[in-house]
């Protein structure tokens, strides 16, 4: 069982936005901060800032995912050859509790980390409990058998609020998924702007 620090929505608040585009975000009816000085004035941010708010936000948005495994995964990112922002963005869109949000098996970023971490998930056949597990190309991702008529699974299945990314070919009859390619910036469905390259300033400083 992995633990979730502040509660999801204060994350929403803190950025003033709504991280994943969810229905319940308290962002919908109040888009100031929380707690007695959420109201003040914000000053103008430094680029430091700047580059800190977007680290924040995108690694809220990936469940919130540990200082320490998300430096890990921006400095595998450096090593790439390519854009070290669009690589960022292609490690964190192949970690396991990533597809299984995205192929709509689980409501939200935090309900896959639990799912895989219980031991609902196979990967190639084969059970997976752990959340940052990276899949390659043409990997494919089940609900084990006897949790594919979970209520939390049936009702993500049915959310309006989200599409299922042409980067994953989803079966909902069965409740596999398949990972296609490796995404692109541009091919995720952010529900707000991402800037991985403010991430790589700030790590680079």
């Amino acid at each position: 069982m992995t633990k979730r620090n502040p509660a999801k929505y204060k994350l929403d608040r803190r950025m003033g936005q709504n991280i994943w585009g969810r229905p319940k975000s308290p962002v919908n009816k109040r888009e100031y901060g929380p707690g007695q000085h959420g109201q003040r004035r914000k000053g103008k941010l430094s680029d430091f800032g700047t580059q800190l708010r977007a680290k924040q936000k995108l690694k809220g948005y990936y469940a919130n995912i540990s200082e320490r495994q998300f430096y890990a995964i921006y400095v595998e990112a450096t090593r790439l050859k390519g854009d070290s922002g669009e690589n960022l963005i292609g490690l964190l869109e192949r970690r396991l509790d990533t597809v299984v949000y995205r192929a709509k098996f689980v409501p939200t970023m935090f309900a896959a980390r639990q799912f895989i971490n219980h031991g609902h998930v196979k990967v190639n056949g084969r059970r997976v409990n752990i959340p940052s597990y990276k899949l390659k190309v043409g990997d494919v991702v089940e609900v084990k058998d006897a949790s594919k008529q979970l209520a939390l699974v049936l009702e993500a299945n049915q959310l309006p609020e989200r599409d299922v990314p042409d980067f994953i070919d989803v079966d909902h009859g069965k409740q596999t998924a398949t990972f296609i390619r490796i995404p692109a910036l541009s091919d995720v469905p952010f529900p707000v702007q991402m800037e991985p390259h403010l991430i790589v300033e700030f790590y680079s400083r």
